[in-house]
């Protein structure tokens, strides 16, 4: 099977079909289903007891639904044990065997198969070298650092050759900037091998970084599945604006749905502002129609002094900077609206400041955004 870039793709489809999964009172998973494609970098993201390790252990043979089916190809596996699975697991606490070195835990599960010591050796050297560890042979886990610990656990989950990867937040141990660097080998490493990958972790921007497509979660149910840009640009529910990034959000009333071209320019009445802002949107909502409405920090302008010349769809507002914080590359500053509400704006740095942030604190600014840069999140029931 080929990819849309021509690249042969390996691994299986999983199909997770109305699983559920409780323990006791508490519902671990409430009758989700997902469809992951063969050789996809999939991520279960979500905040902690949200349910995506209670999936991905289902998967893995470690944990039994209540009800629903895994399927992988097309075959449900939930009768086979973890070991009859075509799965390999990486967990956060690397599990390495601290009594071998890095060499021989990666080729255990190659002597668990009786592999020939001539076929086995070309295979931990290949591995050895796809994680980049070539040197590190002899060293025991307590010699390696985490990152070097954490390939050794990739590699001996790969050189099983698995047709499906599970990741169970794997990075979460380290440091930022180490964490960062081994993800992006992670991503390269997924491009070089083709497996599916179902990696599972509570950082956005992880996800956001590799991910193919993401299944955002939370209290056991799947609220959103999608390609990055979906999940961050058009968030399903209040809940995905909140969690992945930063946003403004505010309940809505609609007052009015004008036509234009192949969307409608709507006009949303929103209390906490104590004022009416405009939107795009694909729906004709009627008027009356409770929504919820978000605005990226980073899609807003913010200037000392007031624009000139705004057109009809930009909407403005005035406030004075209630907090600046400055983060090297960017700005962010919480505005205190003339009405009383909080806005969180963002100015990103793109050239040289000898003098700092032309913006201080209690300033007072405008800050605005065009009516393309908002989005209406949900339909709430009035």
């Amino acid at each position: 099977m080929l990819g849309g870039d021509g690249k042969r793709l390996k691994g299986f489809d999983v199909k997770v079909e109305n699983v559920s999964r409780a323990f006791g009172d508490f519902k671990a998973l409430d009758d989700v289903s997902i469809e992951i494609k063969r050789g996809e970098f999939f991520s279960l993201l979500g905040p902690s007891g949200c349910g995506k390790t209670t999936l991905l252990r289902i998967i893995a043979g470690f944990d039994n639904p209540d009800s629903g089916s895994v399927l992988l190809d097309g075959k449900n596996i939930l009768h086979l044990p973890p070991e009859k699975r075509p799965v390999n697991t990486v967990f956060q606490s690397y599990a390495l065997f601290p009594h071998l070195s890095t060499y021989e835990n990666i080729a255990f599960p190659l002597r668990l198969k009786k592999i020939g010591e001539k076929e086995l050796d070309a295979k931990v050297q290949e591995y050895l070298h796809l994680v980049q560890l070539e040197g590190h042979e002899t060293k025991k886990p307590s010699m390696l650092s985490g990152g070097q610990r954490q390939r050794v656990a990739i590699a001996r989950a790969l050189i099983n050759e698995p047709n499906v990867l599970l990741l169970d937040e794997p990075l979460s141990a380290l440091d930022a900037k180490l964490r960062q660097n081994l993800l992006v080998e992670l991503d390269h490493l997924h491009d070089q091998i083709g497996v599916t990958f179902i990696y599972v972790t509570h950082d956005q921007s992880e996800a956001l970084s590799v991910s193919d497509r993401i299944a955002v979660m939370n209290h056991g149910k799947v609220l959103q599945i999608g390609e990055p840009f979906e999940i961050y640009e058009n968030p399903a529910t209040d809940f995905v604006a909140r969690f992945i990034g930063e946003t403004n959000l505010f309940p809505a009333v609609v007052r009015k749905c004008v036509p234009l071209h192949d969307y409608f320019l709507t006009t949303l009445y929103i209390e906490e502002l104590e004022s009416e802002i405009l939107v795009t949107d694909y729906d004709n909502l009627p008027v009356g129609q409770h929504v919820s409405f978000t605005v990226r920090p980073e899609k807003m302008k913010i200037t000392t002094d007031k624009p000139t010349h705004v057109s009809k769809d930009i909407n403005l507002f005035r406030g004075i900077i209630e907090e600046p914080i400055y983060s090297g590359f960017q700005s962010k500053y919480y505005v205190l609206l003339d009405n009383g509400t909080i806005m969180k704006v963002i100015q990103q740095h793109a050239n040289y400041m000898d003098e700092g942030p032309e913006i201080e604190w209690k300033e007072q600014v405008y800050v605005s955004w065009s009516a393309e840069d908002g989005y209406i999140v949900e339909v709430v029931d009035s």
